[in-house]
């Protein structure tokens, strides 16, 4: 049997710019998750570890290193002194850019419940590592990747509730996500970035969007004709618009 892979890679051509991703089904009748790199593709399963292996017996690596932590503060009863070592650390992060590749393929899939599941899960293993690693460069080496993991779980919640016709939650959401990137640059200093950044450019642009979505209130639209209407000096119309605006927020009068 043949192991080259020219044939797959010749029937689905890379497109420089362009993340590709598709949904196959594997040998073992198991769908898969593929994504196409300049090189070649990855192959990935949609649940579990993407690579498909159960470190130590456990799901992944990170749910390893947190039976550990449980079993060291049962033991010791304390947190305290629990350390992840260097290559700990390493493994962990290793493993979270096999969960961004399959993010990322998800996203592009529109799973976005898949993707909320694994940036939430990778956002679960910064915190880990932020708290337990021993050597402060592995405490701090994957909180570069905060804002953009935050930025694509926030993303995906927001396109699930525009699916499930509930753009206030949207938008709501998108809101607070945007306050917690901002929140989390202004923690380091980086000002800037919390208000040009990319990552709350991409999710302003998308307040826009669902602002769109959202039905203006009657009484609302009422205020902002009449506002634009004395303004613009016309004043009859604006009479109008003050006698519909005080039936509209005061409708018992109207009946009498």
């Amino acid at each position: 049997m043949s192991l080259d892979i020219g044939h797959i890679l010749n029937d689905w051509p890379y497109e420089p710019g362009q993340v590709t991703a598709r949904r196959i089904r594997g040998a073992d009748g198991r769908e898969k998750i593929q994504l196409r790199l300049d090189l070649g593709l990855l192959q990935m399963e949609i649940t579990g570890r993407p690579d498909g292996h159960r470190p130590h017996g456990f799901e992944t690596m990170l749910d390893y290193y947190e039976s550990q932590f449980q079993r060291y503060k049962e033991q010791e009863g304390r947190e305290e002194g629990f350390e992840l070592d260097e290559q700990a650390c390493e493994l962990l992060r290793a493993e979270s850019l096999m969960f961004y590749h399959r993010y990322l393929a998800e996203f592009i899939l529109e799973d976005f419940a898949a993707v909320e599941r694994d940036t939430m899960r990778n956002l679960r293993l910064m915190d880990f590592c932020a708290a337990h690693a021993a050597d402060e460069g592995d405490r701090m080496m994957l909180e570069q990747y905060r804002p953009y993991v935050l930025m694509m779980c926030v993303r995906a919640r927001a396109r699930m509730a525009i699916s499930e016709n509930r753009p206030k939650f949207a938008l709501a959401t998108l809101k607070s996500g945007i306050e917690k990137i901002a929140a989390f640059y202004r923690r380091f200093g980086q000002d800037e970035l919390a208000s040009e950044g990319s990552e709350v450019a991409i999710l302003r642009a998308m307040v826009k969007e669902v602002q769109g979505q959202i039905p203006i209130d009657p009484i609302q639209r009422l205020r902002k004709d009449l506002a634009k209407a004395v303004k613009d000096e016309r004043y009859e119309e604006a009479a109008k618009l003050r006698d519909q605006l005080n039936k509209a927020e005061h409708p018992e009068n109207s009946k009498q």
